[in-house]
């Protein structure tokens, strides 16, 4: 993608997990490839990860150890960390107006308020929400985005 800055990218807690699912389903498998190139781009620094405080909380309850470290080492490529505010509290709760949950809601508000451009996620309620200030997209058609554009 051309811009002049790179572009913001968010991944929710379900995205972070997806290469931890069980990977029989051909579904599972896409969001799991087009996941791990995403994070390749992150890697290679083609692309800016946003990390949030909702990351750190949901992932701390996931029980699986390992699983735990691998996800948070990706706080440390993070170009910005969100932290909690009224401000992300009051989007929060203006964006559970359109159905979201609160966890997804406050997850979605961090994206925007860090600036991201792009809300990556495999949860389906998510992704059938329009949301304004943000583009909602699975890790498959973003990729399929972000390859076109090059």
């Amino acid at each position: 993608m051309t811009e002049s800055r790179l572009t913001r990218v968010y991944l929710d807690n379900c995205c972070f997990n997806r290469p931890f699912d069980n990977q029989t389903s051909f579904v599972i498998r896409q969001d799991t490839d087009a996941k791990l190139y995403v994070q390749e781009l992150i890697d290679e620094e083609k692309l800016e990860l946003v990390w949030s405080f909702i990351l750190d909380y949901e992932n701390a309850e996931n029980p699986y150890e390992e699983v735990r470290s691998q996800i948070a080492e990706w706080k440390n490529l993070a170009i910005t960390d969100i932290g909690f505010s009224n401000e992300i509290a009051a989007t929060a709760a203006e964006l559970m107006t359109l159905g979201l949950r609160q966890k997804d809601a406050a997850h979605v508000a961090c994206a925007i308020h860090a600036d991201a451009v792009y809300f990556l996620t495999t949860d389906k309620i998510i992704l059938n929400k329009t949301i304004a200030k943000i583009v909602t997209i699975s890790p498959v058609n973003f990729v399929r985005r972000y390859l076109n554009a090059e």
